[in-house]
């Protein structure tokens, strides 16, 4: 990937188009966003295949993500917390903690920041 500077900060071109970043939210997405959404993407794209080899019917998942940041140390992302809304009528809690345990151990982004971001999980059953 390449990324050239802008007036407000950096773009680099995407398969979907032109992807803008900046510290500044009022001109591209801030980096820790980014970060963010990487973590709580793979994770719920791998907790996807997950249940489908599982072969566990659902119909949704929701994946919310609380940050904490250390103003003191740059201001850096120190835990990640996701909460997993998983929406299914026949899904088995034990089941599904078993597919987060898989999940975690196989999402690549998961398992790059793993031991600079504490990362904690969660889940819920929607019926």
């Amino acid at each position: 990937m390449e990324f050239k500077m802008t007036e407000n900060g950096f773009e680099t071109e995407v398969d979907y188009g032109t992807l803008e970043i900046s510290g500044n939210a009022e001109y591209g997405y801030r980096p820790f966003q980014l970060l963010v959404s990487s973590i709580a993407v793979c994770s719920g794209g791998v907790l996807r295949k997950v249940l489908e080899r599982m072969r566990m019917q659902y119909d949704g998942i929701t994946v919310q993500a609380k940050i904490n940041r250390v103003e003191k140390e740059a201001n850096r992302v120190s835990d990640i917390h996701l909460h997993f809304l998983i929406k299914g009528k026949e899904l088995s809690e034990e089941k599904v903690e078993k597919a987060l345990n898989v999940t975690r151990k196989n999402c690549s982004m998961v398992q790059s920041v793993k031991d600079s971001i504490n990362i904690t999980e969660s889940f819920e059953i929607q019926r």
